[in-house]
């Protein structure tokens, strides 16, 4: 397989904030506007799994259906993901991301005047395009900018800001429901999604193309060989982009099936108000942000493969116990922290991991492509669980899914290399 990984380096000071000390003021200025852009892309996203009781209850819409709009996002983001991380390897790292931020912000404020749930249906599908865009740009972006020994820790950080995104969601929501009449709250949490589209005039005046991205594109532009959408499926790199594609199905899978329905489990079977399930939420959101930081560090500490292999286990323990026994509202609470924790950590090495397995040329497209296959598979999760859920519990539902997307993501991982430490650079 062509590599342009020329050495391995590993870190010298292991903790957590080291990378963030000795970074330039490129590197400072790439982390904060993807941490950033990571952060909006996760509250636009979660802004529907938190007004879906009340789109349900407004118009009539059975779970199954609604849970198809969460499905119709991610698929529409794995076409825009790959699609965007082809643009990635044709136009550059920062347009590509420019163009992306500004395509789902806009949808999202579409989606704040929809007038039926087929409008709502479209909305978010042309939303998820460019939901999935963002990513691709974003991870190749701040893999090729962070040098290489502290990589794990700083793209593991901006993944991070999902968490924060999240939150911001979840915040919106207790004050808009609790200031105006469910009728309207749900519109004004869309309309908000707007906000990312501010990003990109911050990007636009500080944020430079990877050196190493600059050069490979200027090779092919004089050379005139630049690379084509299927050539990732060719050769020694088709075992790769299979197995880093069963990774991304695993690992996103799970996550959606557990972080979609779990505010309506917490509204239904829990017997919550959206109000009072917010501390339940909180303490969920709260483990995610940590267990982001943490797998930060570890995938720098003990490697992005071994992060896998721990949280994928982390997360089925967490998550049995979490829907299948009978607790107590007060242990549910307690238990949000290390679901949140397992159910998101592993992701801090997702991003390093899938920039290391490529070659510069073929980065973008590589990488957007598995991240987002398993991004458009794992779409079916919140259909399925919502599918399933009319013929049993919900949060049987939620488990069976969970379950079986963490083992895959475990078989996965223990099938493909250790990456820590890897130099990426140019190539002809």
């Amino acid at each position: 397989m062509s590599t342009d990984a020329a050495k391995v380096v590993l870190p010298d000071d292991t903790s957590l904030t080291a990378f963030y000390r000795d970074m330039n003021v490129p590197e400072r200025r790439t982390f904060w506007a993807c941490a950033t852009g990571w952060a909006l892309d996760g509250m636009d996203f979660m802004i529907y799994p938190l007004v879906i009781g009340t789109i349900i209850k407004l118009w009539n819409v059975d779970a199954g259906l609604a849970g198809l709009a969460g499905t119709v996002t991610l698929l529409a983001s794995a076409i825009g993901g790959w699609f965007a991380g082809f643009m990635c390897d044709r136009i550059g790292r920062v347009r590509t991301m420019q163009i992306t931020i500004i395509w789902f912000s806009a949808f999202s404020l579409v989606c704040a005047f929809v007038q039926d749930f087929n409008q709502l249906l479209i909305a978010r599908a042309l939303l998820g395009f460019g939901f999935g865009g963002e990513w691709a740009a974003g991870a190749v972006l701040m893999g090729e900018t962070i040098r290489a020994q502290y990589r794990g820790r700083a793209v593991g950080s901006v993944q991070s800001g999902w968490a924060v995104g999240w939150g911001l969601a979840v915040l919106a929501q207790a004050l808009l429901f609790s200031l105006l009449p469910a009728e309207q709250a749900w519109r004004w949490m869309f309309a908000i999604g707007v906000l990312p589209a501010l990003l990109v005039f911050y990007l636009r005046r500080y944020v430079e193309e990877p050196t190493v991205s600059a050069e490979t594109m200027a090779r092919q532009s004089s050379s005139g060989d630049r690379p084509r959408i299927w050539e990732i499926f060719s050769g020694p790199i088709l075992k790769t982009t299979i197995l880093a594609s069963l990774v991304a199905t695993g690992c996103q899978g799970g996550y959606y099936a557990i972080t979609f329905w779990v505010p309506r489990f917490l509204t239904t079977e829990r017997k919550l108000s959206i109000v009072s399930s917010t501390g339940y939420l909180a303490a969920l959101i709260i483990g995610s942000f940590i267990g982001y930081l943490v797998g930060a560090w570890l995938a720098d500490r003990i490697g992005r493969r071994n992060l896998f292999l721990i949280f994928s286990i982390g997360a089925i323990a967490v998550v049995l116990v979490y829907t299948q026994m009978t607790l107590s509202n007060e242990l549910l609470w307690v238990l949000g922290f290390p679901l949140g924790f397992f159910a998101s950590g592993y992701f801090s090495g997702v991003g390093a991991f899938l920039t290391e397995l490529y070659p510069t040329r073929l980065r973008g497209s590589g990488q957007g492509f598995c991240y987002n296959f398993g991004r458009g598979i794992g779409a079916l999760f919140p259909f399925l669980v919502g599918y399933l859920s009319q013929t049993t519990t919900l949060a049987n539902a939620i488990a069976i899914f969970a379950v079986a997307a963490y083992a895959l993501f475990f078989l996965a991982a223990y099938a493909l290399p250790e990456t820590r430490g890897r130099v990426l650079t140019a190539e002809g």
